[in-house]
């Protein structure tokens, strides 16, 4: 996707709190290009922002989707106060919606995990309020992830969430990825009457990418973002 399909939620950090861009100042993920996208705090304010893909039949999506990107929680101001994530069936325009988020926790040190609720709060600890799954593994700050969430929308209205996860290492970007469930994150059945999430699934929304935070100079990094929609 190119930088003008995407768009920025409503309602999230503006840019003289939190500067955002292109940019070939920071290294890339194995295989990837001459440039990805950056955040980088300016002031010590909690809040988000995401940008979700404006394109005919994405914006909103009728279903479900799958999304994959290298996500990286970058060295900055200290280990804690910020997180990256992708997020799926978010249900409106403003980063004060709710949508299913995959992406890298506001621990030292983090995991994956995956999250139900607003883009607002982003990635608490990996324990934290609406935490659905969370990886067994965890890592260090300035690490590279490849990660992928599908959200499948069943005919009697379940929601079908999975996390998968490429080894850069093994398949760098531009090859093949090799999509292996997280470990520790097996299949996630949001059910149509709320018993396991304690809320009514998701079954439509945007897809995007997101940073929230809540320190000064705290970074994330973006690369090879995908997105595709259920048929």
């Amino acid at each position: 996707m190119a930088e003008a399909d995407w768009t920025y939620l409503n309602n999230g950090l503006d840019i003289a709190t939190v500067d955002r861009g292109v940019t070939a100042g920071i290294s890339r993920p194995p295989g990837g290009g001459s440039f990805l996208f950056a955040f980088n705090s300016l002031a010590a304010v909690s809040g988000a922002m995401g940008l979700f893909a404006n394109l005919p039949d994405f914006a909103p999506m009728a279903k479900g989707g799958s999304i994959r990107g290298c996500l990286q929680r970058g060295p900055g101001g200290g280990p804690t106060g910020f997180s990256p994530f992708l997020f799926l069936c978010c249900q409106g325009n403003s980063v004060n919606d709710s949508a299913y988020l995959l992406g890298l926790s506001d621990d030292d040190p983090h995991r994956i995990v995956l999250r139900k609720g607003s883009v607002a709060v982003g990635l608490p600890d990996a324990d934290g309020p609406g935490a659905l799954l969370k990886s067994s593994a965890s890592f260090t700050q300035g690490t590279w992830l490849h990660l992928r969430l599908d959200v499948i929308v069943n005919t009697n209205g379940d929601v079908v969430l999975h996390a998968f996860q490429n080894d850069l290492a093994a398949h760098p970007l531009g090859t093949p990825p090799n999509w292996q469930p997280v470990p520790g994150m097996g299949e996630f059945i949001d059910d149509h009457l709320g018993i396991n999430s304690g809320s009514q699934p998701l079954t439509s929304g945007r897809g995007g990418f997101g940073f929230s935070v809540k320190d000064v100079t705290r970074r994330a990094f973006f690369d090879h973002l995908e997105l595709y929609r259920q048929l």
